[in-house]
């Protein structure tokens, strides 16, 4: 049985992708909760939502199928009895596992549809919204100012984190932060309950249930055999090493994973932040990842009669050329490698490229200098409006989950 999920590659031509169009829960973002919530500001929605209806217009005008993360769970919880499963665990993730107000959630939330229901848990629900007693108040937030029963889910228009698809199957990850740990939930129910995915063979080659940590930006899909992990403030050692044994042993066509260390910030927080693979012998990479000579620490990682083998390299040019057998790479810097214009289009995205085809890539407009130098390398750019989205400190990588690409041909 074919598999719904087919990503062998960073770059083969994108069929079908996830995306979730940002929603109420970007205007439930305060200034206050703005660290507790990942954001460093408040985009403004109606502008958010037209830049990325623009950018799900340039997927589809280029050939590819646009599925929205929304509508897949809430296909994916037709079964009532599969709805009340999904709505007490969510509810237990969101701190009310036996407790009191988990009754007065459950009621509220099971008093909507499931479209608008999974709408007011993705937005956050308000204490003042729900009906609950005065005993249930001691246990809602040490912090009674606090407006919220559930935490909005304002990072949930980055579907590139809670799941990764690779090869036939995909990751479902156990996130870092609490204030995203709960968005793998709607992943884990789609592939077990939609229809598009259920019985249909997906592998999942590691699922959430785990205490060490790793997120779909940090993981790319270099070609059939071979992954590309970042070593990040997102995603740990442990995890990849984990993932790389689960491969190695499930007969899943992968035999490498390269863990490149990146710095454990914010600005750099995944992989694909910083280093993105657009061509068959071109990435992108912000040099402040790299040394003077083009040094990184990374890891190649092999299938051994012990488990998994491990290597230490530096230098990550000579690493990638031997991983993908070829004689030479296209190293292209952010920003032209300014020390000025490198950072802020970094800061902005610059890096987080979205390959649609071989050599073809969307990109934010405000990233002006990295985009030309895209195209000085030959590269074919299509621009969306960032001014709002970019707000969020993700890109176009960062806001879609490819879950099928033609296999390349060479």
């Amino acid at each position: 049985m074919a598999s719904p999920i087919n990503v062998k590659s960073e770059i083969g031509k994108l069929k079908t992708v996830i995306l979730k169009r940002p929603g109420k829960e970007i205007e439930n973002i305060t200034p206050e909760t703005m660290p507790r919530l990942l954001f460093d500001d408040i985009p403004y929605l109606p502008v958010a939502q037209k830049e990325h209806d623009e950018f799900a217009e340039v997927l589809r005008d280029t050939g590819t199928e646009v599925l929205y993360l929304d509508d897949l769970v809430a296909e994916a919880l037709v079964d009532k009895n599969v709805r009340q499963e999904f709505l007490q665990r969510i509810i237990n993730e969101s701190g009310y596992e036996n407790s009191e107000i988990s009754g007065s959630l459950n009621d509220y939330l099971n008093s909507f549809d499931v479209p608008t229901m999974l709408e007011h848990i993705m937005q956050g629900v308000r204490k003042d919204e729900v009906e609950i007693k005065s005993l249930d108040l001691k246990e809602v937030s040490t912090d009674q100012s606090y407006p919220f029963l559930m935490d909005p889910m304002p990072n949930l228009y980055f579907t590139r984190d809670p799941a990764a698809s690779i090869g036939e199957g995909l990751s479902i990850n156990h996130m870092t932060f609490k204030a995203r740990q709960r968005e793998s939930l709607f992943m884990e129910y789609i592939i077990a309950h939609n229809s598009r995915f259920k019985d249909k063979g997906v592998n999942v080659w590691r699922n959430r249930n785990h205490e060490t940590r790793i997120e779909g930006g940090d993981e790319l899909v270099l070609n059939n055999h071979v992954l590309a992990i970042g070593v990040s403030q997102r995603t740990s050692a442990e995890a990849i090493q984990d993932i790389a044994n689960n491969l190695f042993n499930a007969s899943s066509g992968y035999d490498t994973v390269i863990a490149i260390k990146i710095p454990h910030n914010h600005a750099m927080m995944h992989l694909d932040t910083v280093f993105t693979m657009i061509n068959y012998d071109q990435f992108t990479v912000h040099p402040a990842i790299l040394t003077e000579d083009g040094q990184v620490d990374s890891w190649i990682l092999h299938p051994s009669e012990n488990g998994v083998s491990i290597e230490h390299h530096r230098d990550l040019k000579e690493v990638l050329k031997k991983a993908l057998d070829l004689d030479d790479l296209d190293l292209i810097p952010t920003g032209n490698g300014d020390p000025i214009v490198a950072p802020r289009e970094q800061w902005n995205d610059g890096s987080n490229t979205l390959a649609i085809a071989p050599g073809e890539v969307v990109t934010y407009n405000r990233n002006y200098v990295s985009n030309e130098v895209l195209r000085k390398h030959g590269i074919k750019v299509h621009e969306v409006l960032s001014s709002e989205l970019s707000r969020g400190r993700g890109g176009p990588r960062c806001m879609s989950m490819p879950i099928y690409r033609e296999d390349l041909t060479k």
